[in-house]
């Protein structure tokens, strides 16, 4: 690997601290809290955290507490995990790194699930502890000793402020074109918070670098390894009509006056659905798109090209190998139509209702009430963390959940009679798509939106289980009528036999039918 030089560091009083990963990861200490850079998974620090794993490996006593923005990479959260050295994971993980996801679902690690927009505030307040260490991976440091942050932002501004220390990643492989594509704004904690004046996800309103100082930067390793991040693949023929019914929803919600034309900013959540319901903008007559997210996956990037998107405002952008091709042959392009922010700024509810955003996400499962899961499978077992998606649901002008109707070879219904585990609830959801249809559950009370969930979103081998529930609960009354034997009897039913489905004749509904 090529050495610095003093387009990365400049200032030459930095390139005496340049030192290597092993060196690095001896100053972090047992027990110590980590705030590393990035956000799903995209700008985080890799080689500190493998140089810190291996040294666990080889015998030192170490465990330490990981707060990052979302998910990092294997290089932090696999390769420490796996040798058991992580004690507490603060706000977000993924599925993706095996021996965390095993470690946290067998107690071994304390794992505190939280709102994305809430994690930076609950630090700087102290409801934590003190952040011990800041790792950050940078593409530069200025000469006033500022870092400049890569492809994620995450909650990077406020580890560094708070931390005793700071690591400095300082990564090659990041283009230095990315620099002034930052917009790094940190509020102020109550009493003395004011409004933060973004009014268009254009907006910006602090600086292009994460304010840190010379005195504070301990370390600096080099490093040129990239962002691990897979290629989201090709939309399938369900999630391509999921996208059509999506569209086709926008443009009646516009006929009918209750959207403006332009769209409202638009956000979406994570993986291959959320990917692939943004690629079937690409085929609609919907023109000047902007973005108001937290991630900005490949699909954006398709969409600016196209001249589809003007603006895209998020805490990150996934560089897979394609998207990472197309900025370096374009990156004018590019930085004329993003801006990165911190995840207090980017996940803000205040910021999300003035802007009226669209929220798309993605559950695991919901039920006929319109209640959805994001983060557990079977009630008990953590998939991941709720993300962001919940100051979204909470707080768009328009919310929807998209999903196929069944995953598994068609062995588990995405809709059930009762979540096996809520974490956004009927208050918070407004539209379900599936590849089966559109649930519009503006304006509907509980039974009117089971029945429209039923009708409109279950896959057909289900909807008669489902309706035989839903008549089943009616017999016992209520305002949201629950059956306590059988609410989750599908999920039993899938333990014991391995799939949901059971014998159902086809049911009669002659409750009126809602408009």
């Amino acid at each position: 690997m090529d050495m610095l030089d003093e387009s990365r560091l400049r200032n030459k009083a930095l390139f005496s601290r340049v030192v290597t990963p092993d060196e690095a990861a001896l100053l972090i200490q047992n027990h110590d809290r980590v705030g590393f850079s990035g956000f799903t998974p995209s700008g985080y620090p890799k080689k500190t955290s493998m140089a810190l794993a291996q040294q666990i490996k080889n015998g030192r006593k170490v465990k330490i507490s990981i707060w990052s923005g979302a998910s990092v990479g294997p290089e932090i959260e696999e390769s420490l995990a796996s040798v058991h050295g992580v004690e507490q994971r603060v706000p977000y993980y993924s599925a993706g790194n095996k021996s965390m996801k095993e470690e946290i679902n067998d107690g071994e690690i304390k794992y505190i699930d939280l709102h994305l927009s809430e994690f930076a505030q609950q630090v700087k307040a102290g409801f934590f502890g003190p952040v011990d260490v800041a790792v950050v991976e940078a593409l530069a440091i200025t000469k006033e000793g500022n870092l400049i942050l890569g492809t994620g932002v995450g909650n990077t501004p406020t580890f560094v402020r708070m931390a005793k220390r700071v690591i400095v990643e300082v990564n090659k492989w990041i283009p230095l074109e990315l620099e002034g594509i930052h917009d790094i704004y940190e509020p102020n904690l109550p009493p003395n918070r004011r409004e933060f004046p973004v009014y268009h996800p254009g907006d910006r309103i602090g600086t292009t670098y994460v304010p840190c100082g010379l005195e504070k930067i301990a370390a600096i390793v080099e490093s040129d390894i990239p962002d691990h991040v897979r290629p989201l693949g090709m939309p399938t023929l369900t999630t391509q009509k999921i996208a059509d019914n999506l569209i086709d929803f926008l443009e009646m919600e516009q006929k009918k006056g209750r959207m403006p034309s332009p769209l409202l900013p638009m956000q979406s959540g994570v993986g291959k659905i959320a990917n692939a319901v943004l690629m079937g903008m690409r085929k609609s007559r919907f023109q000047h798109l902007q973005l108001y997210s937290e991630i900005l996956q490949d699909a954006v990037f398709d969409l600016i090209e196209e001249g589809k998107v003007d603006m895209a405002s998020g805490c990150a952008f996934t560089p897979s190998p394609g998207v990472m091709e197309m900025y370096r042959k374009n990156p004018t392009l590019f930085n004329s139509h993003l801006v990165l922010r911190p995840l207090e700024i980017s996940n803000n509810p205040g910021v999300i209702r003035r802007l009226g955003v669209i929220s798309l996400n993605v559950p695991v499962e919901f039920d006929i009430y319109g209640q959805a899961n994001s983060t557990h499978v079977m009630g008990r077992r953590m998939v991941n963390g709720i993300g962001g998606s919940g100051d979204y649901m909470r707080n768009g002008y328009l919310t929807i959940f998209t999903a196929e109707s069944t995953t598994a070879h068609g062995n588990i219904s995405r809709v059930i009679p009762m979540c096996s585990h809520v974490d956004h609830t009927e208050h918070d959801t407004m539209v379900f798509i599936t590849e089966q249809g559109i649930a519009d559950l503006r304006g509907l009370d509980p039974r009117e939106r089971a029945r429209e969930i039923i009708t409109h979103c279950a896959h057909p081998d289900y909807r008669p289980l489902l309706m035989e529930y839903l008549l089943k609960a009616e017999q016992y009354g209520g305002h949201m009528p629950v059956d306590l034997e059988e609410a989750f009897s599908m999920h039993r039913r899938f333990e014991q036999t391995g799939s949901m489905k059971k014998e159902a004749g086809p049911y009669h509904d002659n409750t009126k039918k809602t408009a």
